[in-house]
């Protein structure tokens, strides 16, 4: 549901969620996208008051992705930027080489190319082909480790990985499962929820109160993993 709030001169449009939870929430992603999640019986009267309490801190987050929303999405690929991998930033350094290629070595992102250093294009295929590499081989781990949680009678499903705009995994199945690529630059804790979150669908197909009841119970603490997956690396 998209509502409209207003605080003497400032408008803003915001979603609500209605889930199965206790308390009111309040997130801005890095797209500017204003997103309230609410138990299921509050009333609009009371979310608004549940906005101009949080105000300051709403102008301050809106301003704050605003300056950056530019840099943040524009990247050239060249030394000095950063990037996250696994939650971590890493300052990427880009060299002249006879391979190309990338390392991992004391903090910072090695690309070796040998198309020239300040090639953005040819810079930016290598690191993307190094971070799926690197998401193939994670992703996989982390979904044999979660899967036998779940006590599932079928085998662990096959693990597709791609690049998604509006979510970060996919059911297919009890034979397949989706994972967006970009969950690479979070943390492993959220790639378990996702993972765990569509592992629950094997055995509920929406999400009901049982979905989520079997989601806390293999993975409690999902709301705020999922607060932070979409506030940092959205």
């Amino acid at each position: 549901m998209r509502k409209q709030f207003q605080y003497g001169k400032y408008l803003y449009e915001y979603s609500i969620k209605f889930e199965d939870r206790k308390t009111l929430s309040l997130t801005v992603t890095p797209r500017l996208e204003i997103v309230v999640k609410a138990p299921k019986d509050t009333g609009i009267e009371k979310i608004e008051r549940f906005l101009k309490k949080k105000w300051i801190w709403l102008e301050r987050q809106m301003r704050y992705f605003a300056k950056f929303k530019k840099s943040c999405c524009r990247k050239e690929y060249v030394s000095g930027e950063s990037y996250y991998y696994l939650g971590r930033q890493y300052r990427l350094i880009v060299e002249q080489g006879n391979n190309s290629g990338v390392l991992l070595k004391r903090g910072k992102l090695i690309l070796t190319t040998n198309q020239g250093v300040e090639n953005s294009k040819v810079n930016r295929k290598i690191l993307k082909k190094w971070f799926l590499q690197r998401a193939k081989v994670i992703f996989q781990e982390r979904l044999e480790e979660v899967f036998p949680n779940f006590n599932y009678s079928c085998s662990i499903p096959s693990l597709q990985i791609k690049q998604m705009s509006k979510r970060w995994g996919s059911y297919l199945g009890k034979e397949r499962i989706h994972i967006h690529s970009g969950l690479i630059h979070a943390p492993k804790d959220c790639i378990d929820y996702v993972i765990s979150h569509e592992l629950c669908h094997f055995k509920y197909k929406n999400h009901t109160a049982a979905f989520k009841r079997l989601l806390n119970d293999k993975c409690p603490s999902w709301e705020r993993t999922k607060d932070k997956l979409e506030t940092k690396y959205l």
